[in-house]
C-alpha cells in the first residue's frame, strides 16, 4: 500500500507492516471535501486511488486551484510539523481510496526513522516553490499567458505531439488559472481555429508552437 509513496521508500518489509497497521482507509465520493481552509487537523493523506484539487475559495465560491494530485502522492504533511490550521482545501476530483494516519502515529514513526523528516521537508519546499511559481503566474501573466502555461505544464509527449490528457473542462481550467469561464472559452476557440490546439476524445492536443502572445 506503501511502497510508492517516496516518504517510504528506505523502509524494510517489517518497518512498511507497522506503519500500514496504524493507517486508517477510507472511501470518498466524487466531490467530497476532505480538508477545509480553516480546519484544524493533524492527519496525514497518502492517495491509494483517484485524485484530488487542492484550492482556495471565497465566500462568493470562486475559487482558485493551487494543485491536483493523483495515486501514491499525499497530503496534510504540514499539519505534521505546524500546528496551525489549514492554509487550503482539499476535494476528491473522482471517486477516491486515502490511507490517513494520525499525528501521534507518525511522530511515533519519525523517532524510530528520522531520515524521513528531511524527506517532508524537501517534498514541502518543492511544493512551495510550485506555489510561488503558480502565484507568480497569477501576478505576471495575462489571462492567455496563464492558459499557454497550464496547458505545456500538463502536456504530455507522445510521439510527435503533446497531449494534455488531464479532462479538464472550461470551468476547470479558469479555476486553475483565476480568470473567467469565457474568456477561457475564447482563448481556447481562437487557438483551435488557429490550428494550435485540436480536441479529441475530451483531451486537447498542442498540434503547433502555441504562440507567445494572443
Amino acid at each position: 500500500m506503501l511502497n510508492n509513496i517516496e516518504l517510504f521508500t528506505d523502509l524494510d518489509e517489517q518497518e512498511f507492516a507497522n506503519l500500514a497497521h496504524k493507517a486508517i482507509t477510507r472511501q470518498y465520493p466524487r466531490n467530497t471535501v476532505v480538508i477545509s481552509e480553516g480546519d484544524v487537523s493533524d492527519s496525514l493523506y497518502i492517495i491509494l486511488e483517484g485524485a484530488v484539487k487542492v484550492f482556495l475559495s471565497n465566500e462568493d465560491g470562486k475559487e482558485v486551484i493551487l494543485n491536483t494530485q493523483g495515486p501514491d502522492e499525499y497530503f496534510g504533511e504540514m499539519a505534521l510539523l505546524d500546528p496551525a490550521p489549514r492554509s487550503a482545501s482539499v476535494m476528491t476530483t473522482e471517486k477516491s481510496r486515502l490511507s490517513i494516519i494520525a499525528k501521534p502515529d507518525f511522530e511515533a514513526f519519525l523517532r524510530q526513522h528520522p531520515e524521513a523528516m528531511l524527506k517532508i521537508l524537501c517534498r514541502s519546499i518543492k511544493r512551495l516553490r510550485a506555489l510561488t511559481d503558480t502565484v507568480g503566474s497569477l501576478a505576471l501573466l495575462d489571462v492567455y499567458g496563464r492558459v499557454a502555461r497550464l496547458l505545456l505544464k500538463l502536456a504530455e509527449t507522445e510521439g510527435d505531439q503533446k497531449i494534455v490528457r488531464a479532462e479538464l473542462t472550461q470551468q476547470e481550467i479558469a479555476n486553475r488559472i483565476g480568470s473567467s469561464r469565457e474568456m477561457v472559452s475564447r482563448i481556447l476557440k481562437d487557438l483551435r481555429t488557429g490550428g494550435y490546439i485540436e480536441m479529441r476524445d475530451k483531451h486537447i492536443i498542442l498540434r503547433r508552437e502555441l504562440p507567445h502572445a494572443w
